[in-house]
């Protein structure tokens, strides 16, 4: 375990493990802007100081000792939504802790994805969401096949150039189409931290960002704020989805278990 684990955290380069804006700033106090260079829109990251870490926050705060199930010591409230909740210690490696995370994060939007799909869905077609798959006319005019011939090229093209990012953080900012796309610069991750591109395709509207002089410079406390925020999200979304599941078991949606 200790070999495989330690191989991982040599390959991963995370920004967690390797440079995340808040594992550094725990580190060396130290966070980060990025600024327009003079050159060919080059980007410097500038060191600014910045303020102490936060205090640890406590999924049990009324509870004050019991050791690791309540005051993890592999917890350091970097992460955004970090509340020391690890009874099982599945976190103690750091290596296995940012696979989780990354984990986490994706299933969590898939999460938020398909709760609105579902509620959009019933309301589009009438038709409960865990019986759309035997109905032809849910999807017309596609057919099945098409759909998931579709869905295993496209996401299967995504999810393997994520899965090779997650091992070598930006080796997939490279230019994949013509030229004049700029797929390098367009899809590179700005803010430097894993799973979280933001720029001017991943956060068209600047919400954690501004665009200046064709260079997307992140603001950081926007950023943390909307991790915070995402992560809440994800997590009511996966319990949601979890709950919806059992319904299903009962032949009810969401709306009709409500008795809507």
């Amino acid at each position: 375990m200790a070999a495989t684990s330690g191989a991982v955290v040599n390959g991963l380069g995370s920004a967690f493990l390797c440079g995340g804006r808040r594992s550094r700033s725990l580190s060396r106090a130290a966070g980060f802007g990025i600024e327009a260079g003079s050159g060919a829109g080059s980007r410097n990251l500038v060191v600014v100081a910045a303020a102490a870490a936060k205090p640890k926050k406590s999924w049990i705060p009324a509870v004050k000792g019991g050791g690791n199930l309540i005051d993890p010591e592999w917890l350091d409230g970097s992460l955004p939504g970090d509340y020391g909740f690890d009874p099982l210690g599945l976190g103690k490696d750091p290596a296995f802790l940012k696979w989780y995370r990354e984990a986490e994060l994706i299933h969590g939007r898939w999460a938020m994805a398909a709760v609105v799909g579902i509620f959009v869905g019933q309301a589009w077609s009438g038709i409960p969401w865990f019986e759309a798959g035997a109905d032809p006319s849910a999807i017309a005019p596609f057919s099945f096949g098409t759909l998931l011939g579709t869905q295993l090229i496209l996401m299967g093209w995504v999810e393997s150039k994520r899965w090779v990012d997650f091992f070598n953080p930006d080796s997939q900012s490279v230019e994949w189409a013509t030229p004049w796309s700029k797929t390098a610069e367009n899809f590179a991750n700005a803010t430097g931290d894993q799973g979280y591109p933001g720029g001017k395709f991943f956060d068209p509207l600047g919400l954690a960002g501004t665009i200046k002089d064709g260079v997307y410079i992140p603001d950081v406390e926007k950023l943390e704020r909307l991790k915070l925020a995402e992560i809440k999200h994800a997590r009511i979304a996966m319990l949601a989805m979890l709950t919806f599941y059992f319904e299903a078991g009962q032949g009810k949606t969401p709306l009709g278990a409500l008795g809507l």
